[in-house]
């Protein structure tokens, strides 16, 4: 099949466990799911076809991609631990939060450093989730990039 079965036309966030998300947050999962659904590639190694419904969800320490067809029929689940995630999360949201409180107050220079910073680490979790998935699921780097995002999302609590 073509590239149009190989692509995520729907995405969803496993809800459970969410706690009221700042403005900033919710901006930034909206940014990520609208930028995922317009371009992706997705390509699960077992051959299943799609287009694909997928949803994220975290189960004790494991990332689980529900991933269903065009009726929501789930097709298949990978699950993954996110233990190899926890610095570079915790790393993220740190720089993230001083970012955040950067461009209230401070000069353009220091802003632009800090999310020089804030990428690099986001580009360091996309490569993770990349590897991660190899043997699984195909990704390119801005699919993963934007997964990465949802997967921070995810891990924010209270």
């Amino acid at each position: 099949m073509g590239k149009a079965c190989h692509r995520i036309t729907d995405i969803k966030l496993d809800e459970k466990s969410v706690v009221r998300r700042t403005a900033d947050v919710e901006h930034e999962r909206a940014v990520a799911i609208y930028d995922l659904l317009e371009d992706n590639h997705f390509a699960p190694t077992s051959g299943v076809d799609g287009p694909f419904r997928l949803t994220l969800r975290l189960e004790e320490d494991r990332l689980i991609f529900d991933i269903g067809d065009e009726a929501d029929a789930l097709l298949e689940s990978i699950a993954m631990s996110v233990k190899p995630f926890r610095r570079v999360i915790k790393d993220y949201f740190d720089v993230c939060e001083s970012y955040f409180e950067a461009i209230k107050t401070a000069t353009p220079s220091r802003i632009e450093a800090i999310d020089m910073g804030r990428r690099g680490l986001h580009n360091e979790g996309s490569e993770v989730l990349r590897e991660r998935l190899g043997d699984r699921v195909e990704i390119d780097f801005n699919t993963a990039r934007r997964l990465f995002t949802l997967l921070c999302v995810l891990h924010i609590r209270g």
